[in-house]
């Protein structure tokens, strides 16, 4: 495995090759990563790859050592998941153009995939600070893992609150996760990764440059089931990070906050446009149908009793999933599927949540 690996870090170096050409590049060598890697230049023009990369992309494959950069990897103690990989987010993997590799400091759990982004200005006010925190504790009592960016002001809060109450949390960074940015963050960072994970898209010494953290904010959103936002002026990257859970079917939450503060334009407008109005944190629990998961509650030992329904759990999660689409990945008749479907939900193993959509209860993927 680490062989393929060793090629999926070698394209993450490559700039100009993005998910879109990465993903047609595999297509055309049907998933054989180490034989896209050595494409010839004749097969980058026929598959629509401009000069400028061909040639970025020769000269770089020419100098780089992939057995040294893996070993790099390795001894930084970072792990490595592509779009192959089982470990993969599910919610981060159903976003349009997902990055084709994560970078891991620490450890992703089966709980990450119940998360919250929270985000907002870099300047916060004492209000901000103390929102964040409360609202956070709560999340956390409720067994949610919190994302955000590790940057100054909300992110910092979030990131600490959740640590302070016990919980997990995870920082995106627009860097590599073996360059902190903030630097002031190191300290923080190291907590993060002994409960929850840094994650980034970059490759390992990738420097903390402007152009990368508008990306960085789709993964935020991506990897969560929604996303808060605590305070920003309307042109933050907190609203960067709304726009893009918005894009991806996510949930979008705002604070409202002083009319007279700058800090409050984002989420007075996002509540303006239709985002959920936050005031207390069963406001969060409620739209995310996440009231049942106190932290304080035992998990259910809710496993499944037979293989059709151990083979549908495997693809439900905290995303709804119509009947008709489990049934094509599970490769099983519908009227099969809506019958077991159906004794789930009575054992407690499955939720509908819409006309003929299912969940997996959060107890359920976390005794599984």
């Amino acid at each position: 495995m680490s062989d393929e690996l060793k090629y999926w870090v070698g394209f993450s170096r490559v700039p100009g090759i993005g998910p879109v050409r990465l993903r047609a590049l595999l297509n055309h060598f049907t998933n054989d990563v180490a034989a896209a890697w050595h494409a010839s230049p004749a097969t980058l023009r026929a598959l629509g790859f401009d000069q400028r990369t061909i040639a970025t992309f020769c000269q770089l494959r020419d100098r780089l050592d992939l057995d040294a950069e893996w070993k790099r990897t390795q001894d930084a103690g970072v792990t490595v998941l592509t779009w192959e990989s089982q470990a993969y987010p599910h919610l981060l993997k159903s976003i349009v153009h997902p990055p084709p590799v994560l970078y891991i400091r620490g450890e992703l759990s089966p709980a990450d995939e119940w998360a919250l982004g929270v985000v907002g200005t870099r300047q916060a006010s004492s209000y901000g600070r103390e929102v964040t925190r409360t609202l956070v504790a709560g999340l956390v009592a409720a067994g949610v893992t919190i994302v955000s960016g590790l940057a100054y002001g909300i992110d910092t809060m979030a990131h600490r609150a959740a640590l302070d109450a016990g919980g997990r949390t995870l920082a995106v960074l627009g860097s590599g996760v073996d360059i902190i940015y903030p630097y002031e963050n190191r300290d923080l960072a190291e907590q993060i990764v002994r409960n929850g994970a840094l994650i980034s898209e970059y490759p390992l010494g990738t420097k903390p440059e402007a152009r990368n953290f508008p990306p960085r904010n789709r993964i935020i959103s991506g990897i969560s089931l929604g996303v808060l936002v605590v305070e920003g002026s309307t042109r933050s990257g907190a609203m960067i990070t709304a726009a893009y859970a918005l894009e991806q079917g996510r949930e979008v939450f705002a604070v409202p906050g002083n009319i007279l503060s700058r800090n409050s334009g984002g989420p007075s407008f996002l509540i303006q446009q239709g985002a959920k109005l936050v005031t207390g944190v069963q406001d969060i629990l409620e739209e995310l149908n996440l009231n049942m998961v106190a932290q304080q509650r035992e998990v259910r030992q809710a496993l499944p009793d037979n293989p059709t329904e151990a083979q549908l759990l495997q693809f439900l999660s905290a995303e709804p999933m119509h009947v008709d689409e489990l049934g094509r990945a599970a490769g099983l008749p519908i009227h099969e599927v809506t019958s077991t479907l159906t004794l789930m939900e009575l054992k407690g193993i499955v939720r509908q949540v819409g006309s003929m959509c299912y969940v997996a209860t959060r107890e359920t993927k976390l005794s599984a």
